[in-house]
């Protein structure tokens, strides 16, 4: 080996060097800063959570105590009626761009997609005021949900695609080969074979809309008492959180912090479900 390329290799290995410790400070930095949120917010968070927090409405303003109990009701209703309405839509739409690859109205839908997932949500949530809110005459859970449910699809959509694309075709010819029809084979073998990848891009839709706050200031706007009526106003934990936090009351701010620590718990355990999925039910073929 000549001195040139003594020198050529020493110059490689300190580029080598540089860039693995680029990424490794890059990496740690990231994580530094989501564990530094995370201690900071167990730290503010952890001493408002009590029993009075799950159990109880809020109380009126210079009184003492209170929860949130109306406000988890409200977002289990917002986010499962806004589940319901854009899985089987977002799902539905995910096999046909992955069946259609390449025709002209897949490329209209696809870039449809990505042009609704860069909307912002305070947007999607003044268009559903103007188009069920004004002409209804009143807020409700049902158009928050429906708000979220937009804002749900383009996970939902582009996981399914992106799933089903990894199915070999020879698994759906085989399929339609032995008589059956193209529905069945879609729904009862490549569906199935894809669930993993599908219901990731569910509960990533749901992570998405779970500490949502704008749409719902102009579609389901709130309600201190518990509601379980869907076409009735009703609070949302992410709500209670903006509402109480910019309040100039100690009280306040502590139930704020509970909500929050609440709200973040709830995303982790949508995480955790993400991975666990993605390691037991992944798509290989």
């Amino acid at each position: 080996m000549t001195p040139f390329d003594i020198q050529g290799l020493k110059g490689r290995r300190v580029k080598d060097r540089i860039f693995t410790s680029m990424v490794w400070l890059l990496t740690f930095s990231c994580l530094a800063v989501v564990f530094i949120i995370l201690f900071y917010l167990f730290k503010m968070g952890i001493g408002s959570l009590n029993w009075a927090l799950f159990t109880q409405g809020p109380k009126p303003v210079g009184e003492a105590g209170g929860g949130i109990l109306n406000a988890i009701v409200g977002s289990l209703m917002v986010v499962v009626v806004a589940a319901i309405i854009a899985i089987p839509i977002g799902v539905s739409v995910g096999i046909y761009l992955a069946e259609n690859r390449g025709r002209k109205l897949s490329d209209y839908v696809a870039i449809a997609i990505d042009v609704l997932q860069g909307i912002p949500s305070i947007v999607i949530g003044i268009v559903i005021y103007i188009w069920i809110v004004k002409p209804t005459g009143k807020f409700s859970a049902l158009s928050g949900s429906i708000a979220l449910a937009i804002m749900m699809l383009p996970p939902i959509i582009k996981n399914t695609e992106e799933t089903l694309i990894l199915i070999p075709t020879t698994l759906k010819e085989a399929a339609l080969a032995l008589g059956a029809s193209y529905f069945r084979t879609t729904l009862k073998i490549l569906l199935p074979a894809g669930i993993g990848g599908i219901f990731s891009g569910c509960i990533i839709g749901i992570a998405r809309i779970a500490g949502e706050v704008a749409p719902l200031l102009f579609t389901a706007f709130g309600n201190p008492a518990l509601n379980f009526n869907v076409l009735k106003p009703v609070d949302t934990i992410p709500k209670v959180i903006f509402a109480y936090a910019s309040s100039p009351y100690d009280d306040w701010h502590r139930i704020a912090w509970g909500g929050s620590l609440i709200l973040v718990l709830f995303i982790i355990l949508l995480n955790t479900i993400i991975k666990i999925f993605e390691s037991r039910w992944k798509v290989q073929f």
